[in-house]
């Protein structure tokens, strides 16, 4: 079965000032759209045309004959946790379970926030930062290169934010730093977060 480029769970609009129209279009209507519409092209026919997003991104992570699949089947992966990781007036209150977590793994709100940042801004090139819940139930943060994702570690990503520079060239041209800020202060749907730990 095919893979579909989902629908936003949002306006175009709805995130600005933080994300702009333009961006949006740009990124989830043309950047998105052509992980989705590539991947089904390369795995039409084969013995993944059948497999779950999960399963082709765990299998061909790794596999220097399946790059090219894995790539676009990691961005679309990645993407489609992106998208309702964000809200209008996003960045409110952090349900407790949640907020208890990130106190215990990094001693407060502040502390996490710091961590996030740095990773994220600090991921050198394209890639993205993520908040993960490992094997064992703890939290970590992380960055990784290009397309990679928790998947591909054994780990359950609980909140991804895209680094690559189409996703905030636009609205911040090389300020990073501020567009992270921004996503985890403004956007950031917490409790979208918070129902994906696992107890």
């Amino acid at each position: 079965m095919a893979f579909q480029l989902p629908d936003l769970p949002y306006a175009h609009d709805a995130l600005e000032p933080y994300m702009s129209r333009e961006t949006l279009e740009y990124h989830h209507d043309k950047h998105h759209n052509a992980y989705v519409t590539t991947l089904n092209s390369l795995i039409e026919g084969t013995d993944l045309a059948n497999k779950s997003l999960e399963d082709i991104v765990k299998e061909t992570y790794n596999d220097s004959s399946k790059t090219k699949i894995f790539n676009q089947g990691s961005q679309h992966w990645n993407h489609d946790l992106f998208w309702p990781s964000m809200k209008p007036g996003g960045g409110t209150k952090i349900p407790g379970e949640l907020e208890k977590a990130l106190n215990d793994a990094f001693g407060g709100w502040d502390q996490f926030r710091e961590t996030f940042v740095n990773t994220s801004v600090g991921q050198f090139g394209s890639g993205w930062g993520w908040l993960v819940q490992d094997s064992g139930g703890k939290l970590k943060i992380y960055g990784t290169p290009n397309g990679v994702n928790p998947l591909c570690f054994g780990d359950h990503a609980l909140l991804g934010v895209d680094v690559w520079e189409h996703s905030y060239y636009l609205d911040y041209r090389n300020r990073r730093p501020d567009y992270v800020k921004a996503f985890l202060d403004s956007l950031v749907d917490w409790e979208f977060v918070a129902s994906r730990l696992k107890s």
